[in-house]
């Protein structure tokens, strides 16, 4: 629920505060004082398209900030809107509200905050649009669209599982079908990519790369090229170590090494005893880079004749880096992904047929899921134009006609979503199904229904989105916590049939926070808060008060055609308010 809304700098409006409470509010207000700009701002909370031209003279931007209350949603929507809070970093205030921020530079973009958070105006709308839901003029001329109407209707019926369904199967059938034409056109390039990864493949098998085979083999190819400088480096290393010979005879530095501990091992001198210690373990350092240096004198080849052999094998190597990857772990690798790729370049006819079998299957299923939907759609249609026409004649159209078609988009053969109908019927299948809605619409008994676009006027349209509201609201179909705002849908009404838009709005009200931009006082004597947007005689600015109840009498009497302050349009003001406060509805 909309509880304030603080509104700086807006067309009209220099700096205003309005506060909403449950019901009914309505605004009223002389022509030209920025009743609209209220609409507007909400339009800006709800992620509108910024309009730079609504800044107030003299301003450098305008502000719109809204406070919001949850603790009247249901689970599913509560929890829907916690999770955008988190998402965003939000916070919510003291009292648990939220405070929505919208501002509009003169001379740059926008900005948009959510909890005291700076957010994308797309975050605010996701926020926003579960709790408020607007319609203006703008949205009743939407409501001429096939899109808007299928949507209504969707709503109505409950849809929503029926279609995700849907669109779930066509997505998985346009899929196997860009498949399978892809299958078809790019058969000889796919079999030449099949026919160059196994021949890469087959001559990868051959030569039999092991893991880090190439590093080895430079290392080895650098031992047998310096073999004897090699065994003539160890000799020497060893000799100078162990001793001049084989069997140990000579003076080496282990021998050298040994004797000096034993000098130092012989004397009482704890300084000579830890510099012994000290010479131990030196001596074993040297017997373990000996004994190092004797295992790889024995793993020297005896000759280098194997020399030719490895360097075959690396020249068979080189052949495999130079044409996979830099190195043989990398040829690796790459062989690896080619299976893999191979494996997915099913070329046969086998594999074609059972692309084929897998999007007939899913057009089967497509087909059915849209007949489906179409049933569930055709047996709602009746239910809410009945509905829609009996709530017409609540609102001062007794002879009013409402339907709701619903046919399916036939296609040509040669349209890409072409479906077959178990009935043998071919039918576009769009994002949205198979069928095509649309409202009629017929003013008056005898008269031809045709479609809404063509038959409603301005007010007759009020109507019938009214009646729609209604409808949808007490099936349940809106939130019960959600803030229905109508911005002159009263207009080009008078007469009995404002009296009825009043009530209808009243009983709207009993379920949901309304909010209605009017001009008309049998529709305002219903407010349960009545604001008036009103001159401050400062610089044509305009302010939003509260209007106690002898305010409102006045301003019932101004809006009867202008009778102001006078005695009789005073009694008829009060005399119109008592009706509607008597009034059962």
């Amino acid at each position: 629920m909309l509880t304030e809304i603080r509104i700086e700098s807006l067309g009209a409006i220099s700096v205003a505060t309005a506060e909403f409470g449950r019901g009914l509010t309505v605004l009223t207000g002389e022509t030209g004082t920025g009743k609209t700009m209220v609409v507007t701002s909400l339009h800006l909370l709800g992620g509108a398209r910024a309009d730079a031209t609504r800044v107030r003279s003299g301003a450098e931007r305008a502000v719109v900030e809204g406070r919001f209350t949850t603790t009247d949603l249901d689970d599913a929507t509560a929890a829907q809107l916690d999770a955008i809070l988190d998402s965003s970093g939000a916070e919510r205030d003291e009292d648990g509200s939220v405070i929505a921020l919208r501002s509009v530079s003169r001379d740059g973009p926008s900005r948009a905050y959510l909890g005291g958070r700076s957010v994308p105006a797309k975050s605010l709308s996701g926020f926003t649009n579960e709790l408020l839901t607007l319609h203006g003029q703008n949205d009743q001329l939407r409501l001429m669209r096939p899109d808007e109407q299928r949507g209504a209707l969707d709503r109505f019926a409950g849809a929503a599982p029926a279609l995700e369904r849907y669109r779930k199967l066509r997505d998985e059938w346009l899929s196997a079908r860009r498949d399978l034409a892809d299958r078809r056109n790019r058969a000889r390039e796919l079999a030449q990519e099949a026919d160059r990864l196994q021949f890469a493949l087959n001559e990868i098998d051959t030569v039999d790369p092991q893991p880090g085979e190439d590093d080895a083999l430079v290392n080895d190819i650098v031992r047998l090229s310096e073999l004897d400088a090699l065994r003539e480096a160890v000799l020497g290393a060893r000799a100078a170590l162990s001793g001049g010979t084989d069997d140990g005879e000579g003076f080496g530095a282990a021998d050298c090494l040994g004797r000096a501990r034993t000098a130092l091992e012989s004397t009482d001198d704890t300084t000579l005893q830890a510099l012994a210690a000290q010479i131990g373990e030196a001596l074993t350092v040297v017997a373990d880079a000996a004994s190092e240096l004797g295992n790889y004198l024995a793993e020297l080849p005896a000759d280098a004749s194997s020399l030719d052999a490895k360097l075959a094998r690396q020249a068979e190597l080189r052949t495999l880096t130079r044409k996979y990857a830099p190195d043989i772990n990398g040829v690796l690798r790459w062989a690896e992904e080619a299976r893999a790729k191979l494996a997915q370049l099913d070329v046969s006819e086998e594999g074609l047929a059972a692309l084929e079998r897998r999007a007939e299957e899913l057009a089967g299923k497509v087909a059915q899921a849209a007949v489906d939907l179409s049933k569930i759609r055709r047996k709602a249609a009746k239910r809410l134009a009945k509905e829609v026409t009996a709530e017409l004649a609540g609102l001062a159209m007794a002879d009013a006609e409402f339907t709701i078609g619903v046919t399916a988009d036939t296609a040509d053969q040669d349209d890409p979503a072409a479906l077959r109908l178990p009935s043998g019927e071919l039918v576009r299948a769009g994002g949205d199904g198979i069928d095509q809605v649309e409202f009629g619409f017929a003013a008056h008994r005898g008269m031809t229904v045709l479609p809404l676009a063509k038959s409603a006027s301005g007010g007759e349209l009020s109507r019938v989105m009214l009646a729609l509201e209604v409808v949808l609201a007490t099936s349940g179909l809106v939130a019960s916590g959600t803030t229905m705002v109508f911005d002159e849908v009263d207009a080009g009404v008078g007469g009995w049939a404002a009296v009825q838009i009043g009530r209808r709005l009243a009983r709207l009200a009993r379920t949901h926070q309304v909010i209605v931009v009017t001009h008309l006082p049998q529709v305002a004597a219903y407010a349960d808060v009545h604001l008036m947007v009103h001159s401050t005689g400062r610089n044509g600015a305009s302010g939003v008060r509260r209007l106690t109840d002898e305010d409102r009498v006045a301003e019932l009497a101004r809006m009867l055609a202008g009778l102001g302050e006078s005695d009789s349009g005073r009694a008829h003001a009060r005399e119109l308010l008592d009706a509607a406060q008597r009034d059962e509805i």
